[in-house]
């Protein structure tokens, strides 16, 4: 008897987890078609960083203005290529080059990088949420892959242009661009849209308009990485 009970809610876990999963399944995949052609109302971060500031009584006004391809600096484009991930192009979302460099350093004993593309960083901060966990990190995989399939490489690189964190509140390039230079996300010259990249492994923390020593170095690196990635003309490519 007991046995029989035991099989039977068995059964029932069974269905209540494949069915959850299905569930998810179909709604992700739904949300990624939808975003395939609909701006994006907002991110995870977004919803993140609002509800931190309830949490610790600090008032956040969100700053965001949704620009599409054509509005969007062929140098802000390239600048988040040379310094982020410059197989963007040529990679299905996940770049085992970089991968196997950063294990290698580990091993190494070096502190272990991140390895992170652009795919990456869209998916993460569309859909989820920040900070490390293996939970995080599958799920960020399985967006990936699926972002991956279903938009175009331009498509990444316009919505993660429009949904970066740039500063406290300030996300997406056109509220980035009016923040720090008081210029429009289709007018930023090669050193501003450089500076811009420079700060992102830690928008919070550094600035673009008021640089230090090593934002000003990166931002250089940045800029010659651009030519030597050949300029716009790498864009044709996405």
């Amino acid at each position: 008897m007991l046995n029989r009970s035991l099989r039977r809610f068995m059964r029932l876990l069974w269905r209540i987890v494949w069915r959850g999963v299905l569930a998810f399944v179909l709604l992700s995949v739904a949300l990624v078609l939808l975003f395939r052609v609909v701006p994006p109302p907002g991110s995870m971060v977004m919803v993140e960083r609002k509800i931190q500031s309830w949490i610790h009584s600090e008032p956040i006004r969100l700053q965001r203005e949704w620009r599409g391809w054509d509005s969007l600096s062929d140098n802000a484009k390239l600048a988040v290529i040379a310094a982020e991930d410059q197989r963007f192009p040529h990679h299905s979302g996940f770049d085992l080059v970089e991968l196997r460099r950063a294990l290698q350093a580990s091993r190494d004993g070096g502190r272990l990088r991140g390895a992170s593309t652009l795919s990456q960083q869209t998916a993460k901060n569309v859909f989820l949420w920040t900070g490390r966990s293996w939970t995080r990190k599958g799920l960020e995989a399985w967006f990936t892959l699926l972002i991956e399939i279903l938009w175009s490489k331009q498509r990444i690189l316009e919505v993660y242009l429009n949904v970066a964190e740039w500063d406290r509140g300030v996300f997406g390039l056109e509220a980035a661009a009016k923040h720090y230079f008081g210029a429009s996300s289709h007018s930023l010259t090669e050193r501003q849209a450089s500076l811009l990249a420079a700060i992102l492994p830690s928008p919070l923390t550094r600035s673009a308009a008021r640089p230090d020593a090593q934002v000003e170095r990166r931002s250089q690196w940045i800029r010659q990485q651009m030519r030597n990635l050949g300029g716009a003309d790498y864009l044709q490519q996405l």
